[in-house]
C-alpha cells in the first residue's frame, strides 16, 4: 500500500514537473512574442491619449477604461478565436485580412491630416461617408466607439505578429500565448495611458500641495507641459496609425509577389543603418518607418475619395 502511495505520489510530482515547465514556456515563448509586436504597441500607446483630450479631467479615467474593456474584447472574444482558426485551416487569409486593416490605418491617419489642412472640406467628406454613429448617446460614446474601432486593427496586428512568432506547437499553447500577449499588452498600453492623461492632475496637486519652492515649481511645469505633450502625442498617433498602415500594406503586397517598394525601402534602410553603424538599427527602423509613413499617406489619401464615392454611400444603403 505505501509502495503504491509513493508511486502515486511519485507520479503527481512527475506531472507538476511538465506542467510546470509548460507554464515557462508558455511564459518564456508570450514574453518573445510581446517583444516582436513591441512596434505596433508603441503605435497603439500613441494613438489612444488623443480619444480623451477635450473631456473633464473626471471622465479621463472612465474612457480609458471603456476602451480598455473594449480592447480586451476585441483580443480575447473576437482576435483570439480568429487567429486560431485562420491559423489552423485558413492561413492564407491572414495577409488579406491584414492589408484591409492597413488600408484603413492609412485613411483614418490621411483623414486626420487632410482635416488639419482643409477643415471645411474635411467636414463635407464626413457626412458623405457617415463617420458619426448616429446610436451613439454622446461625444464620449463616438469617442469611445472610434478608440476601440482602432485598437482592433492595431491589436490584429499585435496578435497576428505574436501568432508568427510561436514556434510550431498545439493548439493550447498558441491560445495561451496569445492570451498572455493579449491581457499583458492591454494593461500595459492603458496602464501607461491612464498614467500620461493624469500627469496634469499630478502636477496641479504638486504646485497646490508641495514641499518647497523646488516641486511646486515642478508642479507648475508640469501642467503647463501638458497640452503639448497631448499635442505631440495626438501627431504621434496619427502617425503612428498611416505608417503602421503603410508597412502593412508593403509587406503585404510583397507576400504576394509585388514586393518591389518594401524591398527598396529595406535596401534604403540598410543603407542608412550602414551610414551611421553606431546606432544602426534604429535608423534601418526610422528610414523604414519613415518611407512606410509616406506610402502610407499616400494610400490614405487615395483612400479618401474611394470611401467618400464608394464606401460612404453603399454603408449608407446597407443601413437602409
Amino acid at each position: 500500500m505505501s509502495v503504491g502511495l509513493l508511486a502515486l505520489l511519485d507520479d503527481v510530482a512527475g506531472i507538476a514537473k511538465i506542467a510546470a515547465a509548460s507554464l515557462d514556456d508558455v511564459a518564456g515563448q508570450a514574453a518573445k512574442a510581446g517583444a516582436k509586436a513591441a512596434g505596433a504597441v508603441i503605435d497603439d500607446a500613441a494613438v489612444t491619449p488623443r480619444y480623451v483630450d477635450g473631456f473633464a479631467a473626471e471622465r479621463e479615467i472612465p474612457i480609458v477604461w471603456k476602451i480598455a474593456k473594449g480592447s480586451l474584447r476585441n483580443k480575447l472574444l473576437i482576435l483570439l478565436p480568429v487567429a486560431l482558426a485562420l491559423s489552423a485551416f485558413l492561413p492564407g487569409l491572414i495577409t488579406p485580412l491584414l492589408m484591409l486593416g492597413g488600408l484603413y490605418l492609412c485613411y483614418e491617419g490621411a483623414e486626420k491630416v487632410f482635416g488639419a489642412l482643409f477643415p471645411h472640406m474635411a467636414h463635407a467628406h464626413e457626412e458623405e461617408v457617415g463617420s458619426v454613429d448616429p446610436a451613439a448617446r454622446s461625444l464620449e460614446d463616438q469617442k469611445v466607439a472610434g478608440a476601440i474601432k482602432t485598437d482592433f486593427i492595431l491589436s490584429a496586428e499585435i496578435m497576428t505578429i505574436a501568432l508568427s512568432a510561436i514556434p510550431e506547437g498545439g493548439f493550447w499553447m498558441e491560445a495561451a500565448v496569445l492570451a498572455i500577449v493579449g491581457v499583458g499588452i492591454t494593461v500595459a498600453v492603458y496602464g501607461g495611458v491612464a498614467l500620461i492623461v493624469k500627469m496634469d492632475d499630478a502636477g496641479l496637486y504638486l504646485a497646490r500641495n508641495g514641499i518647497g519652492a523646488l516641486t511646486r515649481g515642478f508642479g507648475r511645469s508640469l501642467v503647463k507641459a501638458m497640452p503639448v505633450l497631448m499635442a505631440m502625442l495626438g501627431v504621434a498617433g496619427t502617425a503612428a496609425m498611416i505608417w503602421v498602415g503603410g508597412g502593412i500594406v508593403l509587406h503585404g503586397l510583397a507576400s504576394f509577389g509585388l514586393g518591389g517598394p518594401a524591398h527598396t525601402l529595406e535596401h534604403w534602410a540598410e543603407l542608412a543603418g550602414h551610414a551611421l553603424p553606431a546606432a544602426a538599427a534604429f535608423v534601418e527602423w526610422a528610414t523604414f518607418a519613415f518611407g512606410s509613413g509616406i506610402a502610407g499617406l499616400l494610400i490614405g489619401v487615395l483612400m479618401i475619395p474611394v470611401a467618400g464615392y464608394v464606401i460612404g454611400p453603399l454603408l449608407k444603403r446597407l443601413k437602409r
